[in-house]
C-alpha cells in the first residue's frame, strides 16, 4: 500500500509486468533457446549444486552437454572415495552467442568454462558450507613460505587481480576453513577426466596441494586470481 502511495499504481504495474516477463523468459523461454547455441541448462543432483539462485536468476548457469556429462563423472568418481563432497558451482556462461562477455571474467563466452568451489571443512568434517554467499571473494592466501603471486601482479599494477573481494555478498560460516584434503580429492577428480582441457589454480595453493599435473596452469595476471575457486574449461 505504502509504495503505491508512493510510485503510484501505473509504475508499480509496469515494474510487476517487467519482473513477470523476465522470470517468464528465464525459466521458461531462455531454457527451450539455449540449446539452439549449443548450450543447455547446468545440471544439478545430490552431488552437484548452485551455490547461490542468483547465478540462475542471472542466466549465468549454461554449459554445453560436454560440461554436464563432465561433471557428472567427476561426481561419481568422488561419490565412491569421497560421498562426503559436493560439487558447488559458481559462474558458467550466458545462454546466447559466443564471445559475449561474461564479466568480470575474460573466458566465460563459450559454453565451455565453468567456476567450482575449493572444499571446506569444520572441526575436521568436509562441509558443503562456503565462506561467502556468492560464494568468490573469501582467499586462501599464500603463507609465509609460499609463492606469492598475487603480490607479483598486483606490483604490476593488476588492479582487478582480487576484485572479487568486493563480490562476496556478505561473508558467513566462520566456522569453516580451507579442506586441503577434500579439495585436492575434488582437484584429483578432476584431472582423471579425458574432458579436461585445462584447471586455473592459484600457484601457490598448487604447490601447497602438492600437484603437478600438466592441465593445472596459472591464469594469468590480467585476470583474476584463483584462490577462491577452481576454474573447469572443457578441450
Amino acid at each position: 500500500m505504502v509504495s503505491i502511495l508512493v510510485f503510484g499504481k501505473k509504475k508499480i504495474g509496469k515494474y510487476v509486468f517487467f519482473f513477470g516477463v523476465y522470470l517468464l523468459s528465464t525459466y521458461v523461454i531462455v531454457p527451450k533457446l539455449a540449446p539452439y547455441f549449443g548450450r543447455e541448462l547446468l545440471v544439478t543432483s545430490e552431488l552437484i549444486e548452485s551455490q547461490s539462485f542468483a547465478y540462475g536468476l542471472t542466466n549465468r548457469n549454461y554449459v554445453r552437454p560436454e560440461m554436464n556429462l563432465l561433471l557428472a563423472a567427476i561426481s561419481s568418481e568422488l561419490k565412491d572415495s569421497n560421498p562426503n563432497i559436493k560439487i558447488t558451482c559458481l559462474d558458467a556462461n550466458f545462454p546466447f552467442i559466443d564471445k559475449f562477455p561474461l564479466l568480470p571474467h575474460l573466458s566465460h563466452n563459450d559454453g565451455k568454462k565453468l567456476d567450482i568451489s575449493l572444499i571446506y571443512e569444520s572441526k575436521g568434517l568436509l562441509t558443503s558450507n562456503k565462506p561467502s554467499r556468492s560464494g568468490y571473494g573469501v582467499f586462501e592466501g599464500p603463507s609465509a613460505t609460499e609463492y606469492d603471486q598475487i603480490k607479483k601482479c598486483k606490483e604490476l599494477g593488476k588492479w582487478q587481480y582480487d576484485i572479487q573481494k568486493y563480490m562476496t555478498f556478505g561473508t558467513v560460516h566462520d566456522d569453516i576453513q580451507f579442506s586441503e584434503k577434500g579439495t585436492k580429492a575434488l582437484l584429483k577428480a578432476i584431472l582423471n577426466q579425458g574432458k579436461v582441457g585445462m584447471v586455473f589454480l592459484e600457484p601457490h595453493l598448487r604447490q601447497r596441494l602438492k600437484l603437478t599435473h600438466s592441465k593445472i596452469r596459472f591464469h594469468g595476471c590480467q585476470a583474476v586470481r584463483h584462490d577462491d575457486h577452481i576454474h573447469l574449461q572443457l578441450k
